[in-house]
Protein backbone atom coordinates (compact mmCIF):
# COMPACT_ATOMS: atom_id res chain seq x y z
CA UNK A 1 0.00 0.00 0.00
CA UNK A 2 1.37 3.39 -1.00
CA UNK A 3 1.12 6.22 1.53
CA UNK A 4 1.97 9.90 1.80
CA UNK A 5 4.55 11.22 4.23
CA UNK A 6 1.72 12.93 6.13
CA UNK A 7 -0.03 9.59 6.60
CA UNK A 8 3.14 7.86 7.78
CA UNK A 9 4.25 10.54 10.23
CA UNK A 10 1.02 12.08 11.49
CA UNK A 11 -2.05 9.94 10.90
CA UNK A 12 -0.76 6.61 12.13
CA UNK A 13 0.86 8.28 15.16
CA UNK A 14 -2.47 9.84 16.19
CA UNK A 15 -4.65 6.84 15.28
CA UNK A 16 -2.82 3.64 16.18
CA UNK A 17 -6.17 1.86 16.62
CA UNK A 18 -6.74 1.86 12.84
CA UNK A 19 -5.38 -1.30 11.28
CA UNK A 20 -3.77 -1.38 7.84
CA UNK A 21 -5.98 -4.31 6.81
CA UNK A 22 -9.07 -2.18 7.50
CA UNK A 23 -7.72 0.55 5.22
CA UNK A 24 -7.11 -2.02 2.49
CA UNK A 25 -10.63 -3.40 3.02
CA UNK A 26 -12.11 0.07 2.49
CA UNK A 27 -10.07 0.64 -0.68
CA UNK A 28 -11.03 -2.78 -2.10
CA UNK A 29 -14.75 -2.62 -1.23
CA UNK A 30 -15.99 0.93 -0.59
CA UNK A 31 -19.71 1.47 -0.14
CA UNK A 32 -19.31 5.08 -1.30
CA UNK A 33 -16.63 7.03 -3.14
CA UNK A 34 -16.54 10.81 -3.62
CA UNK A 35 -13.96 12.96 -5.41
CA UNK A 36 -13.08 16.17 -3.58
CA UNK A 37 -12.56 19.50 -5.33
CA UNK A 38 -8.78 19.15 -4.86
CA UNK A 39 -8.81 15.77 -6.66
CA UNK A 40 -8.37 13.57 -3.61
CA UNK A 41 -10.82 10.69 -3.30
CA UNK A 42 -12.82 9.73 -0.21
CA UNK A 43 -13.71 6.07 0.29
CA UNK A 44 -16.02 4.71 3.03
CA UNK A 45 -16.82 1.25 4.32
CA UNK A 46 -18.08 -0.32 7.52
CA UNK A 47 -15.46 -1.98 9.68
CA UNK A 48 -17.57 -4.76 11.20
CA UNK A 49 -15.07 -5.53 13.97
CA UNK A 50 -15.70 -2.12 15.55
CA UNK A 51 -19.11 -1.25 14.09
CA UNK A 52 -17.91 2.06 12.65
CA UNK A 53 -17.47 3.57 9.20
CA UNK A 54 -13.88 4.20 8.18
CA UNK A 55 -13.13 7.02 5.74
CA UNK A 56 -9.93 6.62 3.75
CA UNK A 57 -8.72 9.58 1.70
CA UNK A 58 -6.41 8.85 -1.21
CA UNK A 59 -4.53 11.05 -3.61
CA UNK A 60 -6.10 11.45 -7.06
CA UNK A 61 -4.51 8.18 -8.20
CA UNK A 62 -6.96 6.33 -5.94
CA UNK A 63 -4.14 4.27 -4.42
CA UNK A 64 -1.87 6.49 -2.32
CA UNK A 65 -3.39 6.81 1.17
CA UNK A 66 -3.30 10.33 2.63
CA UNK A 67 -5.66 10.07 5.61
CA UNK A 68 -7.87 7.58 7.46
CA UNK A 69 -10.29 8.02 10.35
CA UNK A 70 -13.57 6.75 11.74
CA UNK A 71 -16.24 9.06 10.34
CA UNK A 72 -18.91 9.61 13.01
CA UNK A 73 -21.04 11.75 10.69
CA UNK A 74 -21.19 9.29 7.76
CA UNK A 75 -24.70 8.13 6.85
CA UNK A 76 -24.90 5.09 4.54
Amino acid sequence: MKTTNYFDTSVMARRPDIKIEWIEQVLNNPIRTVTQINGRIRHWALVAQVGKYLRVVTESDGETVHNAFFDRRFKP
